[in-house]
């Protein structure tokens, strides 16, 4: 069985468990953002009890043994979300997802936390691959996986539904970083 460790720190971050204060910094950073949201699975949240909603189930998952949705906040200001960075847990792989306040994109920051996670998880003894999707026109994602040492793997057709784009499933890119096969 897989598991994360509950805190992960870099040198500008920290990924730690989720909080119920986290709600309202987090409705007003980024899930009511119609521009963060566009490439997400979710809509923009119009009420902070949406967010509060989402905060509760993913304080809930992380008791369980099968996600890790990890809240990204910078070192200095451990109280205040920026993001976020779930990891599923899978038999033998850990699926990622992670979503940045719109004022931080570019910064390498979200590189930096897939980076940290991708390196904890292949660390483990039983996990031998870290993955990640994103849609295919969102170039962005796909650079900050390039970045944080992951391969493009193939392209995905009617693979995930991006409801702020289009109500039908799109194509999305499958990338990956692995323990390599001799090491075995």
């Amino acid at each position: 069985m897989l598991v994360l460790p509950d805190e992960i720190r870099t040198q500008r971050l920290v990924l730690r468990k989720p909080r119920a204060s986290d709600s309202p910094q987090i409705f007003s950073s980024y899930t009511s953002n119609a521009a963060v949201a566009r490439f997400m699975v979710w809509r923009p949240h119009q009420e902070i009890s949406e967010t509060a909603e989402f905060i509760a189930y993913c304080m809930e998952a992380w008791d369980g043994n099968d996600k890790r949705p990890y809240v990204l906040a910078l070192v200095d200001r451990e109280d205040i979300p920026i993001g976020m960075l779930e990891g599923r847990l899978l038999s033998h792989t850990v699926d990622i997802g992670y979503v940045l306040e719109q004022k931080h994109w570019g910064s390498g920051l979200m590189s930096e936390a897939v980076t940290a996670l991708s390196d904890a998880a292949l660390a483990l003894p039983d996990c031998f691959r870290v993955q990640a999707t994103c849609d295919v026109e969102n170039v962005a994602s796909a650079r900050t996986l390039k970045k944080s040492g992951f391969s493009l793997e193939g392209r995905l057709e009617r693979f995930a539904v991006h409801p702020n784009i289009d109500p039908t499933p799109r194509p999305c890119l499958m990338f990956s970083r692995h323990k390599s096969t001799e090491a075995n």
